[in-house]
């Protein structure tokens, strides 16, 4: 899937990649050591053979010999491959412990795979946000959509909500999953850890450079399981503490937009960028669904329904749908909902305001963290 096209297209090698933090070179330094360890035994084994086959030939007067058992050589290919064995066993198992070494971490985010995007949470700062394929590569992967994914810059390797991270800080990371597994992966940090359903997995990170670093997951997690990008942009501490200050500002802003009237041209507006990005791909583009699969939009008995009815089944989710109400904003949630009764062939007449969403959403129980429990 990392073979992507356009400026995404990467060079094709032979080998593992260098990354960008110092157990990712570790890691590259140990399969390097076991490669060469590996190459020298064959070429021993089998240059030993080929020798013996070709200068001992019957056709040269060898006869076979007639022996079994020889204890000598016996203790000689057992003492020599545990030898070996435990000379490869101690440089495993010090980059397994450095890779699970989580502690004296300076910050800590919570990943959590959804189908099909992440949430990320910052515990440190309260900073929250979900991470979806970009708008552009999400437009031309669409069947019919006549764009040329080759024009697209880093087709399907792009996000709306990219992950960001300060340089020279030592990152713990807790994985989760809301739905299904999935698997968290970018080639330069040097690992990739599953999100499992009730668990958490744990790994860390110490970036050096400043630089924007790409991966996807890697689970098989469902029908857009390709369109589940990861994009890290590492800064230096000044433009990272920038970033939070902006971030802290935009909630604020979200908040406030959240107790606003809103116009419904505008929530159907909104809503039609919402319903891009969250549900077209099931439930298609037009809203004509896929039958025996997704339902449709259009002329749908719950969409033209009671719209209260329809909140509470986007909040909670029902099958393969996911709970909406944890996933979007109280503004996008409105927009999303109004437009979908206001569009797609559908034309009920009426909306719902942020404000009365903001105020299901507080009268929702809240989950407990699992986190908690880890740490």
């Amino acid at each position: 899937m990392l073979l992507g096209l356009g400026t995404a297209h990467a060079d094709y090698t032979l080998n593992l990649s260098k990354g960008v933090t110092q157990i990712s070179n570790d890691v590259y330094d140990l399969h390097m050591l076991i490669l060469w360890i590996c190459v020298f035994i064959g070429i021993a084994v089998f240059g030993t053979m080929f020798y013996s086959i070709y200068h001992h030939r019957k056709s040269k007067g060898h006869k076979a010999e007639q022996f079994h058992e020889n204890t000598t050589i016996e203790i000689i290919w057992t003492i020599i491959p545990t030898l070996i064995l435990v000379g490869m066993a101690i440089p495993a198992t010090k980059a397994m412990l450095e890779l699970d070494d989580v502690q004296e971490s300076d910050m800590s985010i919570k990943v959590t795979g959804w189908q099909w995007k992440w949430e990320y949470e910052y515990l440190d700062n309260g900073i929250h946000f979900f991470s979806s394929l970009d708008e552009a590569s999400n437009k031309a992967r669409q069947v019919g959509s006549g764009i040329d994914p080759r024009s697209v810059p880093n087709y399907l390797l792009n996000v709306d909500h990219p992950l960001v991270v300060p340089v020279n800080t030592k990152i713990r990371f807790l994985f989760t999953a809301a739905d299904v597994l999935h698997s968290w992966w970018v080639p330069e940090l040097g690992w990739k850890k599953d999100t499992v359903p009730g668990f958490i997995n744990e790994a860390w990170t110490y970036v050096e450079k400043p630089g924007t670093y790409r991966g996807q997951c890697t689970e098989l997690c469902g029908k857009d399981h390709g369109f589940m990008p990861i994009v890290v942009i590492a800064m230096e501490q000044d433009d990272y503490d920038n970033w939070v200050k902006e971030q802290k500002a935009e909630a604020v802003a979200e908040a406030s937009a959240a107790e606003k009237e809103w116009g419904m041209d505008e929530l159907v507006a909104k809503g039609e960028k919402v319903y891009a990005n969250n549900c077209s791909s099931c439930h298609m583009a037009d809203g004509a669904g896929i039958p025996g699969s997704f339902p449709a939009i259009t002329d749908s008995p719950v969409v033209t329904g009671d719209i209260e009815a329809q909140v509470e089944l986007m909040m909670n989710g029902k099958g393969m749908m996911p709970a909406f109400g944890q996933m979007l904003s109280p503004v996008d949630f409105a927009a999303v909902a109004t437009f979908i009764r206001n569009g797609l062939g559908n034309s009920v007449g009426d909306s719902i305001q942020p404000s009365a969403i903001k105020s299901k959403l507080s009268a929702m129980p809240e989950e407990d963290d699992d986190e908690d429990d880890d740490e």
